[in-house]
């Protein structure tokens, strides 16, 4: 075989991504024919309901020819039929969640109309299923552990410090809590400990946080005239084109603990930051806080910054001891096969 061209490889890269990029077209479309169909049978079902009072006998009987007629084609089982009936319902007066809905899979939509009530909540998780391509189960963890709640009770100063346009950007990205139970730490670990175990399972704090942080460093080196500062984590967000500093507390929050992080983001936007970046945020960690003392401590920070605490679900040490470890379940399960 002769030699191939210098360039073959990139040649080949560029043409593997045109073929992902239109088989993701494709599939794209195809989701969204299903969802437009499944939006008129809902629609022609629930005015059969409503003007000629059909009862769910008709419906399953509809169910049964269908499938006799799609032999080998899913989705029209009586329940789906139902579902689509619902699906319908939900967002019949809502035209801005009847696009949005045509571009998430049919499972996902299932779950947000089914479990969630205000527009509010249904309109937050379709755009994260868009946004950030959460699968079903994914969707059915952050509903049950509330992440649309956990996010609208986050404390924040960033419509006093930032552009409104940005605000609007920056509203669903930071929780209130966040979960490092993926950790196992105890509540006597030191923030040190803590921020080792973070880097450590970088990729699981990254799931925190979301799919656009990218990581850029621990104890991230900051200087001026001859002294040193450290941020304890440092992200670069590359959606929003925006350093993410964060910093961790074992206590309860303190005033203090916002103007460190006030100082070390005027520092990272003077000295770090490139002209085409936005302005750095701030997310302050801490064991615990007093929602009215950091209300009054945001007033004061003059770069913008979100104070949030962290929680990991641990087994007390007095119990934990008397548990056998990871390594003696794998010895026993090895024994038993």
């Amino acid at each position: 075989m002769n030699k191939l061209p210098a360039n073959y490889t990139q040649t080949l890269t560029a043409i593997k991504e045109k073929i992902n990029h239109a088989r993701y077209q494709t599939m794209q479309k195809v989701n969204t024919g299903m969802i437009n169909l499944y939006w008129e049978i809902g629609q022609t079902i629930a005015q059969k309901i409503s003007d000629e009072g059909w009862g769910k006998s008709v419906v399953e009987v509809l169910a049964v020819d269908l499938q006799a007629t799609y032999k080998g084609v899913k989705g029209f089982s009586a329940r789906n039929l139902w579902y689509m009936k619902q699906f319908f319902e939900t967002y019949s007066d809502n035209e801005f969640l009847q696009r949005l809905v045509a571009e998430i899979p049919w499972g996902q939509n299932i779950e947000i109309f089914t479990k969630l009530k205000t527009v509010e909540e249904q309109k937050f998780y379709i755009q994260m299923c868009k946004e950030r391509a959460w699968s079903r189960p994914i969707l059915k963890e952050h509903i049950k552990t509330r992440t649309f709640e956990n996010i609208k009770l986050s404390q924040n100063n960033f419509k006093q410090t930032l552009p409104a346009h940005k605000v609007e950007e920056l509203k669903w990205a930071f929780k209130d809590e966040y979960d490092f139970s993926f950790l196992e730490l105890y509540d006597d670990v030191k923030e040190r400990e803590l921020e080792n175990a973070l880097v450590k399972n970088i990729t699981q704090t990254l799931g925190q946080f979301g799919h656009n942080f990218a990581f850029m460093g621990q104890q991230f080196r900051l200087e001026l005239n001859g002294k040193e500062y450290f941020i304890d984590l440092l992200f670069y967000h590359r959606q929003m084109k925006r350093m993410i500093a964060i910093e961790l507390k074992t206590v309860e929050f303190k005033p203090e603990h916002s103007q460190q992080l006030n100082w070390y983001l005027h520092l990272l936007d003077k000295t770090i930051k490139y002209p085409d970046d936005d302005t750095s945020i701030g997310i302050l960690l801490c064991k615990s806080k007093d929602r009215v003392t950091v209300e009054y401590a945001l007033e004061m920070a003059t770069k913008p910054m979100g104070i949030a605490t962290f929680n990991y679900y641990q087994l007390p040490k007095e119990i934990a001891q008397f548990l056998p470890s990871e390594e003696d379940f794998n010895r026993i399960i090895k024994d038993i096969e």
